[in-house]
């Protein structure tokens, strides 16, 4: 079967000119440069190339940025402190924790003290709440991310089943809620599976949609999918490659060779539902910086 792939890098190229129009426009009728703020702590190779990745998106939408960094011995009051300054500075539109943490903060504690009107990570449970029952709020950037790229492909999700893998409260959670909305993309029958699931296969041989969220490189196999299935790959594990320069490369979940000639449309890594994620967050900020979700 002749695959489309689904090119997050253009799609969020494209809405990051979108953005940056915006931002133009408003800065030109007077309004305030929307700000993106985030705390990074710790030296952890993956969160600072995210976090780099952060900074550079908000120069090319045209967005003030702002990075606080501390070091992995930092005390859970101190961060705190931080978190309640971006919370109380009228020119912070949203801000975000990177995580993981270091094991002696507490991440829930963490995601709780953030405003959640500022939370453009959409972590908090109150976003996570109005997620659940349809009402408006910030949207996990990654399952938002997805729902943007089937959007923008102009995929008909409407009495689809989509099987997730994973049930993190990150993107296996709530992109089942976002699938199961009444809306497009969305009115799916959703299942998810995870690490206790039985006999996974059977699930995803039905399924129309995947969504691969477990950070287990290559699970998903060719033998697993059936024909014209669409495929999202959120998985970016680091995996030894002594072939690269830096010694590591990114696995999805996806054996890709494998799986790919049995789709109709596939997400590659990276490429996919990385830069998804990033321009999520911009979207996320846009909205913050314009008050627009009426909390």
């Amino acid at each position: 079967m002749d695959y489309k792939i689904l090119d997050g890098k253009r799609i969020s190229t494209e809405i990051k000119e979108e953005i940056a129009k915006e931002v133009e426009r408003i800065v030109q009728n007077g309004g305030k440069r929307p700000h993106l703020a985030a705390i990074l702590v710790g030296h952890d190779g993956g969160s600072e190339t995210y976090v780099a990745s952060k900074v550079k998106a908000c120069e090319q939408v045209g967005f003030a940025s702002s990075l606080i960094r501390f070091e992995a011995d930092v005390t859970e009051a101190q961060l705190f402190e931080a978190i309640d300054k971006l919370n109380a500075n009228p020119d912070v539109d949203g801000f975000i924790v990177q995580l993981p943490l270091p094991k002696h903060i507490d991440e829930q504690k963490v995601i709780e003290r953030v405003d959640y009107r500022k939370d453009v990570d959409g972590f908090h449970p109150i976003n996570v709440g109005r997620l659940s029952i349809g009402l408006p709020g910030f949207v996990s950037a990654t399952p938002q991310g997805i729902i943007e790229l089937l959007d923008r492909y102009n995929i008909n999700t409407k009495g689809m089943h989509c099987v997730v893998l994973g049930r993190s409260n990150i993107v296996g959670k709530p992109i089942a809620q976002l699938l199961m909305r009444k809306a497009q993309p969305g009115n799916c029958t959703v299942t998810v599976c995870h690490s206790a699931t039985k006999d996974i296969e059977n699930y995803t041989r039905d399924a129309d949609l995947i969504i691969a969220a477990m950070g287990s490189p290559g699970f998903l196999k060719g033998d697993m999918v059936k024909e014209g299935a669409i495929v999202v790959d959120v998985g970016t594990t680091r995996v030894p490659d002594a072939t690269k320069k830096s010694g590591f490369r990114l696995s999805g979940d996806v054996v890709f060779d494998e799986v790919a000639p049995k789709c109709s449309y596939i997400t590659p890594v990276p490429g996919g539902v990385g830069p998804m994620t990033i321009v999520s967050l911009m979207i996320n900020t846009l909205k913050a910086g314009r008050k627009e979700i009426g909390f």
